[in-house]
């Protein structure tokens, strides 16, 4: 008779820890990242939530304009309006840089690769350039532009700080649309979450 009273707390005890483990492996909710203060070296400051719809932006560099490219923007004026990314190409002369996972701060080497693009730049004033911000494929749509465009920031941010004019760069992140390489492994989104360089004459 006991035995028979005390089976269901047995059952429930069974049962609870492992009601209490699934519950612990949901995953993180990921929330978008605001815009960043990057130094000459590279420093970022920590992520925090922002809103943002998932599509591609093109926006004028303006180190220090604070505003995140996926906030809502007045009408811009045909002055001001950026060229459009179909207008440029890529050369071999500007090498693309790399980033550690969801990271926007250069890294030493890439800083080294970013040196001899901004002296090619100041080399040749007479071209434009794009600078697009690309992340892997983890994370929604919303959180990746937000980092695709962060990492473009910070390297125009970069630029800036070794002589590049920034009324010479645009921007865009198209987050993860664009990948160079689909396989699903750390060797292949390596190569995905890059700041690629485009130019056009002006």
């Amino acid at each position: 008779m006991l035995f028979r009273r005390a089976t269901p707390w047995l059952v429930l005890a069974g049962v609870l820890p492992l009601f209490l483990v699934s519950c612990a492996k949901r995953p993180a909710v990921i929330e978008t990242a605001p815009a960043p203060t990057v130094s000459s070296t590279g420093a970022q400051t920590s992520l925090g939530p922002t809103t943002g719809v998932p599509s591609p932006r093109v926006t004028a560099a303006t180190p220090g304009a604070g505003s995140p490219a996926l906030a809502s923007r007045g009408p811009v004026s045909a002055a001001t309006q950026p060229p459009a990314p179909k207008e440029f190409t890529a050369i071999k002369d500007l090498k693309p840089i790399y980033f550690d996972f969801d990271k926007y701060d250069i890294r030493s080497g890439d800083a080294k690769i970013l040196d001899e693009n901004a002296r090619w730049m100041k080399a040749n004033p007479n071209y434009l350039v794009l600078v697009e911000g690309h992340c892997d494929e983890r994370g929604t749509d919303e959180y990746n532009l937000a980092l695709g465009e962060r990492r473009a920031k910070a390297t125009v941010s970069y630029l800036v700080s070794q002589g590049v004019a920034a009324t010479r760069m645009t921007l865009i992140s198209y987050g993860e649309e664009r990948p160079v390489c689909r396989e699903k492994n750390e060797e292949c989104w390596a190569k995905n979450r890059r700041a690629h360089f485009l130019v056009k004459p002006r």
